[in-house]
Order: C-alpha cells, then sequence, then structure tokens
C-alpha cells in the first residue's frame, strides 16, 4: 500500500483530500505545514502532496527536504507561473484547486507507478566488438520492459521475448544473457528466418560426416555450442515443424542429437527466443507446435512499437544522429525544427531500424549543418495520429475542431495550436487538456514548444 503525506493549512480540504485517497486503498498522513511535516520521516512516503502556499516556508521547500520522494504541489492560482517555478525547482507535477477529484486520482496513480518504475535504469549492454550501449528510453512501456529484465534474467529460465521488427529483440536477449548467472558463457544467437529450411536442423543440432550428401565432416550444432551459456533464437516462428520437435526434447530433457548420430547428447542451455508473429494463433493453424510454445512462454517481455513511445524518439533519434555522424565524419551536424516535428509525428512502421536508416540518409544527404525533412527520405503517411479529442462543446464550434476536406493535410502540431487558440478564451487549462486528451503539464509543454501565449487571468486569492 502507497503512503502518501498531505501538507495543507486548511484543515476543511486536508480533511477531504484524505477520505478521497484513503477510499482508494491509499495509507495517508497529513501537516498542517512544511515545519511540521519535517518532523516526519518524509523519506518513507511514497508521495508528497502539498499546498504551494502555506504558513511559514512554502511548499516547495519539501522538494529538496523530502528528496527522493516526489512532491505534488497545489496552487490555487490559475496563472502557469507558479506551477512553472515549482516544476522548474524539481516538482513531479502541479494541480490547481479546486481540483477534479479523477484528475487527481489519475495524477497520483500515475507518479506512482513512474516512481515504482523508477528503480530498473536501462540495463547496460556489451556487444559483439566489446563496446558498450544502454538501451534508450524512458517512457513507461520501456521502464516494465527494464523491471521485467531485471527480476528474470537472474532466474533460470525460458523467456519469449515479443515485438514488432526492428523494436530492439537481440538487444533484450543480450541484457538478459549479461545479467544472468551465465554471463561469462557464450551467447549464440540465430535468425532463424535467415537459415534456409534444408539446413536449419543441421545448423542448430550438428550433423556427423556422411549424414546427407555435401556433409563431408561432421560438424557441431549452434545449440551444443552454447553449452553452459544462452542460446537466442530470433524469428522463432519460421523455425519448421522438424526442428520444433528437435527443439522441443532439448527444453524437455536437456539431450540434442545430431543427424546422422544415433548417440545423444547433454547439453545446459537457457533458451531465450523472440518473434513478432502470433505463436498462439499459428499454433491452432498447425504451423506451429502448441507443446513447444508452453515451454517457450515461462517469462515474456513484450517490447512496444516506437510510434507507441512518443516521447522516447527524439532522445532515440539524437544518440542514433551522433552514431551516424561519427561514421560519415560530419561533426556537427543537427536537426532543424521540421525535421525534429517530422520525426516525432511518423508512425515508424519499421521501428528503430527504420528510425536509424532515415538519419543515416538525413547525414549523407544534408547540404548544410541542418538535416531538413526532405533528407530524411520518409515515405508519405495518409493518416497520422491525431489527439483523442472529446465532441466540441456546440455544434456551432465542430468545423473548428475536425480538419476539413479543404484541410485535409492539417499536421498534428497545426491542430493543436488552432484548437488552443480557439478555445482558450472560453475554457480552462484543465479543459483544454481534457478536450486534447493529454495531461496540463503536456499541455504547458507544447505550448512552450510551439510558442503559443497563454491568455492572461487575473490571479484569483489563494
Amino acid at each position: 500500500m502507497s503512503r502518501i503525506l498531505i501538507v495543507e493549512d486548511e484543515a476543511i480540504i486536508r480533511s477531504a483530500l484524505r477520505r478521497l485517497l484513503e477510499r482508494h486503498d491509499y495509507e495517508v498522513s497529513e501537516a498542517g505545514s512544511a515545519e511540521e511535516a519535517e518532523t516526519l520521516e518524509l523519506a518513507d512516503f511514497d508521495l508528497i502532496i502539498s499546498d504551494l502556499r502555506l504558513p511559514g516556508e512554502p511548499g516547495t521547500h519539501l522538494i529538496q527536504a523530502a528528496a527522493p520522494a516526489p512532491v505534488l504541489i497545489m496552487t490555487s492560482y490559475a496563472s502557469m507561473r507558479s506551477a512553472v517555478d515549482s516544476l522548474k525547482q524539481g516538482a513531479v507535477d502541479y494541480v490547481a484547486k479546486p481540483f477534479d477529484h479523477a484528475e487527481l486520482l489519475e495524477t497520483v496513480a500515475r507518479i506512482l507507478h513512474q516512481q515504482s518504475m523508477q528503480h530498473s535504469p536501462p540495463p547496460d549492454i556489451t556487444d559483439d566488438g566489446g563496446g558498450r550501449q544502454t538501451m534508450i528510453g524512458n517512457c513507461v512501456a520501456m521502464q516494465q520492459v527494464y523491471t521485467r529484465i531485471r527480476k528474470t534474467a537472474p532466474a533460470d529460465v525460458t523467456v519469449l521475448i515479443l515485438g514488432e521488427s526492428g523494436t530492439g529483440k537481440e538487444l533484450v536477449a543480450r541484457a538478459l544473457h549479461q545479467q544472468s548467472k551465465r554471463a561469462k558463457a557464450p551467447l549464440i544467437c540465430v535468425n532463424c528466418a535467415a537459415i534456409p529450411e534444408t539446413l536449419i536442423e543441421s545448423e542448430l543440432f550438428g550433423h556427423e560426416k556422411g549424414a546427407f550428401t555435401g556433409a563431408s565432416a561432421a560438424r557441431t550444432g549452434l545449440v551444443e555450442a552454447a553449452d553452459g551459456g544462452t542460446l537466442f533464437l530470433d524469428e522463432i516462428g519460421e523455425l519448421p515443424l522438424d526442428a520444433q520437435a528437435r527443439l522441443l526434447r532439448v527444453l524437455q530433457e536437456g539431450e540434442i542429437r545430431k543427424i546422422g548420430s544415433v548417440e545423444t547428447r547433454h547439453v545446459d542451455v537457457r533458451l531465450i527466443a523472440a518473434t513478432h508473429r502470433d505463436l498462439r494463433a499459428l499454433s491452432k493453424s498447425g504451423e506451429f507446435r502448441l507443446d513447444l510454445y508452453y515451454r517457450l512462454n515461462v517469462m515474456q517481455i513484450e517490447l512496444p512499437p516506437l510510434r507507441e513511445r512518443e516521447d522516447d524518439v527524439l532522445e532515440i533519434a539524437d544518440i542514433l544522429l551522433d552514431k551516424a555522424c561519427k561514421r560519415h565524419d560530419r561533426q556537427g551536424l543537427r536537426l532543424s525544427r521540421a525535421a525534429r516535428h517530422e520525426l516525432r509525428d511518423y508512425p515508424w512502421p519499421g521501428n528503430v531500424r527504420e528510425l536509424e536508416n532515415a538519419l543515416e540518409r538525413g547525414v549523407i544527404l544534408a547540404e548544410g549543418h541542418l538535416i531538413h525533412p526532405d533528407d530524411l527520405g520518409l515515405a508519405p503517411v495518409s493518416h497520422r495520429p491525431t489527439p483523442a479529442a472529446s465532441p466540441p462543446p456546440s455544434a456551432a464550434s465542430a468545423d473548428t475542431l475536425q480538419p476539413g476536406a479543404e484541410d485535409d493535410d492539417l499536421s498534428l502540431e497545426d491542430y493543436f495550436q488552432h484548437f488552443v487558440l480557439e478555445h482558450q478564451d472560453q475554457m480552462s487549462e484543465t479543459e483544454l487538456a481534457q478536450k486534447l486528451g493529454i495531461s496540463r503539464k503536456n499541455l504547458w509543454e507544447r505550448r512552450q514548444r510551439l510558442g503559443i501565449p497563454r491568455k492572461k487571468t487575473a490571479r484569483r486569492p489563494s
């Protein structure tokens, strides 16, 4: 049960907030000032919700005092200045009073979830050349991946990695191996789709001399080569049924038998498999053995596609761009603002691999010191993702909310800017964020990025 401290000098608000949180199974404590709060063990709380204006020290005083516990600031001021100042000082987020109960509970749940994920930093990985790299991304979905890697790696069990092509399944496999008890033993990586069907059994399990035409010498299979270590089978959904039967015996009995041999050998191998296909559906159609699927699916790690990692795209792009610049000796190249918008809004059907290729093109084709959208060579997209907006407040404004036939190519940022400027006189920041399907913090960040001024309102007393 998460522990939350409420710091609020108005007893009525403090009591109401406590009842709201306790109804949702949070353990709640109270304090009437920052000084009173500091008499408690602040680091023991999972979250501190504090009013900005308190007797004595302001609520922001607790940000440093409570670290590493996050502080959520409450403010009765409608202006963004107090909220922005709080965020600059390290507050995790803010809510405006009077707050909407559902919005507050959603904010609290999100912060607590993010805090729980922060205990799993991206794993460091050593590539085949001995270089070190770190998995990139801090979105919630990737934090869940890091947590699953941290928990699964030491357990010597089979792992099934799911994800679209280009999402980094081999990186996860390397992280699992290098954080396991088998880290000093070999990691053998096999792409099942890259080996001809007639050769896959020989490659995996080996063969004796003369076992078939062309077998001029005995060969040790990759499964045996991974003895004591980890075998990573990428695109396992492409494995032929005969090879699936042999692999099942390895998992069940720890035994292999070379093609053309009557002897079996014992092997100690941890198997990590990956696929972009639905193995359960393949098993129903007879293309994949159901018993093998159950053997593989002991632990499962699912990688999110890049289009669902909006906040990570530009961070990944900056790192990949730096590497591409070094490869092509073009130091100092940067992405133009338009190119960054293009990268952020593109749906990335090829995921990180497609992003890397686009940046490679950009580095090669850029004329000056900036990479422009045309240099990236991205295919035109007919349907870009748009914010999930609720129905407009009146029928009269419906035409202004939805891009019409005469403005079919309205971009995501154009739509955002048009909507905010059109409705900010009639809506609060909370209402605008709800209509756009984003958080208040996200709304503020996009305002800053696009240079959209907020309508000035008179300050209301606290």
